[in-house]
């Protein structure tokens, strides 16, 4: 009886184990930047906002290297949304995941590590584009450009889901 009993609380763990495994480890936006980048931008001067030239983050920001621990992990991290391909029924599609609001859409961008490239095949419907959401699934460490920004990491989302 007492064999039965183990080896079935063996089994039974021997399955769940796999599905613990699977769960999404929850990412916040600075595990995503190297060390080196990280504390090159604690001790960065200001960035002065007022003359008339356009302004850019350091090219030591704007590398784009990344945390390769990260690549292949299934994460879930929160963020906002900068809309790049709508679906006819105006679900978006592919869309850029950025640590704050107005990313992108202000100068200078994030750093590319800073950006997430999402695909959504299912797409959501975006009402405001204050609203933060959490985003799950496989992050990939691959750079990818576009006219908007560049990103350093990929991702094909399992869930979308509002903050």
């Amino acid at each position: 009886m007492k064999l039965t009993v183990c080896l079935l609380s063996g089994l039974l763990l021997g399955l769940a184990l796999p599905l613990a495994a699977a769960e999404p480890a929850e990412v916040e936006w600075i595990e995503l930047m190297p060390k080196e980048d990280l504390e090159f931008l604690q001790n960065m001067p200001e960035i002065d906002h007022d003359g008339n030239e356009p302004v850019s983050l350091p090219e030591e920001l704007m590398t784009g290297n990344v945390v390769d621990a990260m690549d292949q992990k299934v994460i879930k991290i929160p963020g906002f949304v900068v809309p790049l391909e709508y679906t006819d029924d105006k679900r978006v599609t592919e869309f850029f995941l950025v640590p704050y609001f107005g990313a992108c859409i202000h100068v200078p961008p994030p750093p590319p590590n800073q950006i997430i490239h999402v695909s959504y095949p299912e797409g959501i419907h975006v009402d405001a584009l204050y609203e933060p959401y959490w985003i799950t699934g496989t992050l990939r460490t691959e750079r990818i450009s576009n006219d908007v920004a560049d990103a350093s990491y990929i991702m094909t989302a399992d869930k979308v889901v509002l903050y």
